[in-house]
């Protein structure tokens, strides 16, 4: 009985011991130490999944074709419109006539308004008498200055006493004299090819002949196309502008008597001087005239001494 007694005595103390370690297992160390396992288990997971969404933004790996979302109502609306260019060609011409206030000052100032628009004086000519000191220049501005160019001359004037606007479309002109030069070029390579196959002189000289009228009429296409480009790019401005120096000596300008007199007679002078340089351009015709008059006027004479030396004398 006392062997079985220590038999279960150790079993019991076996057992104890057992659910002893159990629990210890249970305290709090071992629930930390559980936990920090379990995390670092967790933490390859989570830095991949964080690589998974950083490398989705520039993914790499290939992927099924997708269409483009279609655009928003918003979207279209804002977008403008493709601009087409037509390449127009427009000559435009203005004619301003224009009295100021202080002829210096604003001479002056148009210049500057000139080399402000990006254009250049073509032509000028002053003139000054007693009554006024005026100017007439023709200015050459780019197509697309025009219009500034001109209202920013004719503002704050004395007088506007003319203007006048015109413009001419000759795009259609630019672009059938450059179809009809390309079509010139392309004969002219189709003679070229017949002048390598000429086979005597004469071929040669007949086609060669060819080849440089249609090389002219290119020519000619070419300057034609080249000057309307010119002509609208850069458009012309005529202007007059004057001062009256003295309003007294209007009537000044006009000629006196004596000077229309001198005036009329030297006129008369060289009308005479045209009639003598004419009568004697058709000397041949009045010679010829005077001859057959001489002649008309010796028949003439000769008939009625004839007549009389025939005639027989009257008997009483």
């Amino acid at each position: 009985m006392k062997k079985i007694t220590i038999v279960l005595a150790t079993l019991l103390l076996f057992i104890s011991c057992k659910n002893n370690l159990s629990r210890n297992d249970d305290s709090p160390a071992a629930v930390t130490e559980l936990k920090r396992e379990m995390e670092n288990e967790k933490k390859p997971a989570v830095a991949d999944e964080k690589n998974k969404t950083t490398m989705g933004d520039v993914d790499t790996s290939p992927r099924p074709e997708q269409e483009d979302p279609p655009q928003t109502a918003k979207q279209v609306q804002q977008t403008p419109p493709p601009q087409i260019d037509w390449d127009k060609k427009i000559i435009k011409n203005a004619a301003l006539n224009i009295e100021v206030k202080d002829y210096n000052a604003y001479n002056t100032s148009l210049r500057q308004k000139i080399k402000q628009f990006g254009g250049y004086v073509a032509q000028e000519e002053q003139n000054q008498s007693e009554y006024k000191i005026e100017n007439t220049i023709t200015i050459k501005v780019p197509v697309d200055q025009f219009d500034d160019a001109v209202n920013s001359i004719s503002a704050n004037v004395k007088e506007l006493k003319e203007k006048k606007i015109t413009s001419q479309d000759v795009t259609t002109e630019v672009i059938d004299t450059r179809s009809r030069m390309e079509t010139k070029k392309q004969v002219r390579l189709r003679y070229l090819d017949l002048l390598k196959q000429a086979r005597n002189m004469e071929e040669i000289l007949n086609v060669q002949s060819v080849v440089n009228g249609v090389q002219e009429e290119i020519e000619s296409a070419a300057g034609r196309i080249e000057y309307l480009s010119h002509a609208s790019s850069f458009s012309t401005i005529s202007l007059t502008f004057y001062q009256v120096l003295n309003e007294k000596a209007i009537d000044n300008d006009k000629p006196s008597f004596a000077a229309r007199v001198g005036n009329a007679f030297k006129s008369g002078w060289e009308w005479i001087g045209e009639l003598s340089v004419a009568i004697v351009s058709i000397w041949p015709l009045l010679l010829l005239s005077f001859g057959v008059f001489v002649y008309y006027k010796k028949t003439k004479r000769q008939k009625p001494s004839q007549a009389s030396n025939g005639a027989s004398p009257v008997q009483i």
